[in-house]
């Protein structure tokens, strides 16, 4: 295949919105801010004429009939396929995968990515700081695919829907798995998320430009208050943003057609999108990722390089856990010195809900634009560690072209790993693999939750019921590994723990 066909990134663009507008710009208008930027940041007005796709991630914070369409008119484009994709923070990366794919094999000659949220806005909206002058909320009239939920009935009955409680048992896991204490391994994500939110500070994209300490980050005050067990608020991501971004991708032929300066141009060197085990009781540990070996694994064999000759990486990071998860899966040892955000994170960048790793990307290209030697690996996930897909980005192209890879395979192995469906009504004794506490906005515990293993060796969901003094008691022992009773209350139709002084 001719190395005219390689796909190449040639406009970048992304815009924040001031938190002190006052006549904010709604998602829609966000995005042509930012996919403007990126079209101009190619130098040609002539690429317009050759977009005939147009992949936009999922609106979370308002709702369109045709968000492509609409954007399309707006940005006078006339494209011959749209894609508005589901939840999942995986997106931006995937769509990158497929644009490549598309543009390798001549079904697309050039595509342009983009997505925005402004919750911030609507968010001060609701608290009658400001006005909202944006279209009619329509319900979008086609999405590839089914709005993605993320989880089962059975794990949503423990309330596993909201990212900050799955994340937290995640993190319980992961680290009574490494072995270090409680006050150990509160330092060491702290130490992880100061150095986030440093880069963030000087970054001018970030929502928060502010630098924190590690001990700032993990101590619990009245504006940093704990969420869920062991998390602050400054370990979360932060959806409360307006934040939009745009990616523009051709080939090396039409590039050079339209003389667009070889020194913008960015190559995907490499990418793969695997999916775990989607119910979360099903995956035989709670602390891991097959998806985000193999994605690694993968995308570093088509770029042609090793894990060391990756200079920055960007890993999704609303959570401290995921961020633990994959550089563990990666093999990134503790010492090693390379950043593992380019933007600050999304508590401090910003976390525009799927539309995150898109400023990644964009963020890497700015980048390697000025240090040419660099290669950029930016690691997206989706949903609850469920889905995971990987980029790398450099100034050479891949070393296995777009489109002969076979991940399939891959695939089919790790969701074969399935473990039983978890026991719905237990009665016995439960092993403790990970678990969280709920806090109120004062900062009083309010009930555990867990995920754990039956004498039958067969999981399920259990909450911990008992007062704020019993489990404030809790919250200061390492419980993974522990044993509890646990019996099926037939009033709340749940597993419970019940705890007394």
């Amino acid at each position: 295949m001719s190395n005219k066909s390689y796909p190449i990134i040639v406009g970048a663009g992304q815009f924040t919105q001031h938190k002190r507008t006052l006549d904010p710009l709604d998602p829609l208008n966000l995005m042509a801010n930012a996919c403007k930027i990126a079209l101009t940041d190619t130098g040609t007005p002539n690429l317009k004429n050759v977009i005939d796709s147009v992949y936009m991630v999922n609106i979370n914070s308002w709702s369109y009939e045709d968000a492509p369409e609409e954007l399309s008119k707006i940005l006078c484009l006339k494209p011959t396929h749209k894609v508005y994709l589901p939840d999942g923070g995986n997106s931006p990366q995937m769509l990158v995968n497929r644009a490549a794919k598309a543009i390798t094999s001549g079904k697309s000659q050039a595509v342009l990515i983009t997505g925005g949220e402004a919750s911030y806005s609507i968010y001060k909206a609701k608290k009658g700081k400001i006005d909202l002058n944006w279209p009619k909320l329509k319900t979008p009239k086609y999405m590839e695919g089914k709005l993605w939920n993320g989880i089962n009935e059975f794990a949503n009955r423990y309330r596993l829907i909201f990212p900050l409680l799955t994340y937290a048992i995640f993190e319980t896991a992961v680290r009574a798995a490494s072995g270090r204490s409680l006050e150990e391994h509160e330092n060491h994500i702290g130490k992880i998320f100061e150095h986030f939110s440093k880069i963030a500070s000087n970054n001018p994209y970030a929502w928060t430009q502010r630098s924190y300490t590690a001990k700032e980050i993990i101590t619990p005050t009245s504006k940093n208050r704990y969420i869920t067990h062991p998390y602050t608020k400054l370990m979360c991501s932060n959806v409360f943003v307006d934040q939009s971004s745009a990616l523009i991708m051709t080939s090396k032929r039409i590039a050079e057609k339209l003389n667009i300066d070889s020194k913008l141009w960015i190559y995907p060197m490499g990418g793969a999108d695997f999916k775990n085990i989607f119910n979360i009781t099903q995956r035989p540990k709670l602390n891991n990722s097959p998806a985000a070996k193999e994605g690694a694994i993968l995308a570093l064999e088509q770029a042609g390089l090793k894990l060391d000759d990756i200079d920055l990486f960007d890993i999704y990071s609303c959570f401290p856990s995921i961020v633990e998860i994959i550089k563990n899966e990666l093999g990134i040892l503790e010492d090693d010195p390379r950043p593992l955000s380019i933007t600050g994170g999304l508590p401090f960048f910003g976390g525009p809900w799927s539309n995150y790793s898109l400023h990644a990307i964009v963020s890497a290209v700015y980048l390697i634009r000025k240090n040419p030697l660099l290669k950029v690996m930016v690691i997206a996930n989706g949903g609850y560690n469920t889905k995971q897909s990987f980029g790398i980005y450099g100034t050479d192209p891949p070393f296995i072209q777009w489109g002969e890879e076979n991940q399939t395979e891959i695939q089919q192995s790790i969701l074969s790993k399935q473990l039983p469906k978890p026991i719905e009504q237990a009665n016995g004794e439960l092993t403790i693999e990970g678990y969280t506490i709920i806090y109120d906005r004062t900062g009083v515990p309010k009930q555990g939750i867990v995920i754990g293993t039956l004498e039958s060796n067969r999981r399920t969901i259990a909450f911990i019921n008992a007062e704020p003094d019993i489990l404030i008691k809790l919250e200061k022992q390492e419980l993974v590994g522990q044993k509890f009773p646990v019996h099926f209350d037939i009033n709340s139709d749940r597993n419970v723990i019940n705890l007394k002084n």
